[in-house]
């Protein structure tokens, strides 16, 4: 785990050295290590004469594998033959089956000078196969690659998109002018100082998609013209139309134990997050397997109804790991301010903070954890999947469920629910899928942003004929990466842990996104093929006990002021100016705030979403 950067110049000019310091910066807290720099200056020849191309490559380094050969940016001057110049790469992430590849390339001749450094197997990979480097690779990862013969910055990303990787192109019709790339959004959208900032339209157009999803769909950052995440690699990529039979379970259960043993690869402490539910424990169970000595985690949340702590002990007893309940002190106000200045936008998840306090909590004792993150999102364990189809299907009936049902009513009932549902089906024809997914509804959208409903055009995922299917793919593209990737990388890179998800390993992710979700679902029970697998490992109150998440009581904190979260809420939204160039409804933000308080209506998760922008809007 790292922070990187890059700038591409072609213009002839320097590229300051304060743009480097601005990069590094925003970046340093991800790399606690070590740091590093790289510069090359080129001329090439074009049909409109000679070209000037400069490079700079920014790294700050978290040590996980070979501590000693592994430093960044890692350059290497020759390759095998005199055709092969210069290489140099920064990377952040790691490449589980780089020892794999190492045998490989060194039998195709290259020669290797580190250890047994996994950096090194990309300059090697990236001589060998260029464009299809990452064919080969499986891992979280981002990269970029300077190429000196060749004069290409080449970056990469991985297949789910687990690490970062922003940027920011300015060009012509002569090519690219500058090219700016970074672990962190901010950092690719400072560069240059005076870059473009967003307008009002497109100011305006994001926020309403943010006060729909809470995210930022498809990495399209907010501020600064032109920055979004880079694109996930398409080479590998999971069947968008799946349609195969599902995996036996013992063929899955191999699948699944694969992808956690070539996770447990580090030469720092690693241990395993356990919440007691059926991801992690698995997780954790075919981990126990391989490493007798695995030390597991679990956080005693402050609030007991969110508590997994004692369910995490039980299952920890079961298969024998070195267990830990970790107790910390939680500052929400304070701790929700650092991170949103982390990751410089605006989020809508309020899980985000109990992120971060494992992650805090776990890091004093290992650098390295194993978390149950994609198990909901490839095995379908989500309560929307269930009612996907009949919201698609009847959502005329459904909108005439009474909004009455969701007043004063516990947000886990079952009438709460069903509210719920009578609350998003109005919605479907203008979002299809993502109506189940939505903070805001339409209507709320349209009175905070002053507008006639229907005014402008919402991010919509079809259902087709199949809404099951259609949610998960949205899920898997969308709100998988741009939401609780982003929430894990953010949260434990402030605390500098390196979190590994095996769930998201690359064969056991084809085989599970290619098969149908009806399959995994069996008599109106989600994750039926991981049900199945814990059967045989797991103790039985594992499997009974219902879904609870990594989540919150947002809306009962911001009522008692827990941490101060009250305070800062209203101290933000009742200030003069709560979102600077945004324009939203006063009115329509007291309403929800006075409903909330008073307890008519549980708008915490709204709420958290508004208090987030306001927190980058008077940062920003």
């Amino acid at each position: 785990m790292c922070g990187i950067g890059g700038i591409l110049r072609t213009d002839g000019q320097q590229i300051p050295d304060r743009w480097l310091d601005a990069i590094d910066a925003r970046i340093a807290h991800r790399g606690p290590d070590g740091c590093g720099r790289f510069r090359d200056r080129i001329e090439i020849g074009s049909p409109q004469g000679k070209r000037v191309i400069e490079v700079a490559l920014v790294h700050r380094r978290m040590s996980i594998i070979d501590p000693a050969g592994g430093a960044q940016p890692m350059v290497s001057k020759r390759g095998r033959s005199k055709t092969e110049d210069l290489v140099a790469v920064v990377f952040n992430g790691c490449i589980y089956n780089h020892r794999t590849l190492r045998r490989e390339l060194e039998a195709l001749g290259h020669r290797f000078v580190t250890d047994h450094s996994d950096t090194e197997v990309l300059i090697h990979g990236h001589r060998e196969w260029g464009g299809d480097l990452q064919r080969h690779l499986e891992g979280m990862y981002a990269y970029a690659i300077w190429d000196r013969g060749a004069a290409t910055l080449t970056i990469g990303r991985d297949l789910f998109g687990e690490k970062p990787l922003y940027h920011r192109m300015e060009g012509s019709q002569e090519g690219v002018r500058l090219l700016v790339v970074a672990s962190d959004a901010t950092a690719a959208g400072s560069i240059p100082p005076d870059a473009p900032r967003q307008t009002p339209a497109e100011l305006h157009g994001w926020v309403r998609r943010y006060l729909q999803l809470g995210y930022a769909w498809a990495g399209r950052t907010v501020a600064t013209t032109g920055v979004a995440v880079a694109n996930v690699a398409q080479s590998g990529r999971w069947d968008t139309a799946p349609d195969q039979p599902a995996p036996t379970i013992d063929d899955l259960a191999r699948l699944i134990e694969e992808a956690v043993a070539r996770r447990l690869e580090a030469d720092v402490p690693l241990g395993c997050f356990l919440s007691g539910g059926v991801d992690s424990s698995l997780i954790a169970c075919f981990a126990r397997k391989h490493k007798a000595d695995l030390r597991t985690f679990c956080v005693r949340m402050p609030s007991p109804r969110y508590d997994e702590s004692e369910h995490a002990a039980r299952v920890a007893a079961h298969l024998g790991t070195t267990h830990t309940t970790l107790d910390v002190d939680t500052n929400p106000a304070e701790d929700l301010l650092r991170l949103i200045g982390i990751l410089g936008q605006p989020f809508g998840d309020s899980s985000i903070l109990p992120t971060y306090w494992v992650s805090k909590a776990t890091r004093e004792h290992v650098k390295v954890a194993l978390s149950g993150d994609g198990g909901d999102e490839l095995f379908v364990g989500y309560e929307r999947y269930l009612v996907a189809n009949l919201l698609a299907r009847h959502w005329r009936t459904l909108s005439r469920i009474p909004r009455q049902l969701l007043r004063r009513r516990d947000t886990k009932s079952r009438l709460h629910k069903l509210g719920r549902l009578g609350e998003m089906a109005p919605d479907v024809p203008a979002l299809g899928v993502l109506a189940a997914e939505s903070i805001f509804t339409q209507d709320q959208i349209a009175s905070l942003l002053g507008e006639a409903p229907g005014d402008t055009e919402p991010l919509k995922w079809p259902a087709g004929n199949d809404a099951l299917g259609a949610l998960r793919r949205a899920d898997l593209q969308h709100y998988l990466p741009d939401d609780l990737l982003c929430k894990v990388d953010t949260a434990s890179m402030a605390v500098a842990l390196e979190v590994r998800c095996p769930y998201l390993d690359r064969d056991l992710a084809a085989a599970v996104a290619a098969t149908h979700p009806r399959h995994l679902i069996r008599r109106g029970r989600r994750k039926a093929l991981l049900r199945a697998i814990a059967q045989r490992h797991l103790p039985r109150a594992v499997l009974e006990r219902p879904k609870m998440g990594f989540a919150i009581p947002i809306g009962l904190w911001f009522r008692t002021d827990f941490g101060g979260l009250r305070t800062l809420l209203l101290d933000h939204l009742n200030s003069a100016d709560p979102f600077g160039s945004i324009q939203l409804d006063r009115s329509a933000i007291r309403c929800l705030v006075k409903e909330h308080m008073s307890g008519e209506r549980d708008h915490g998760h709204r709420l958290f979403a508004l208090l987030t922008l306001s927190i980058w809007a008077k940062s920003s």
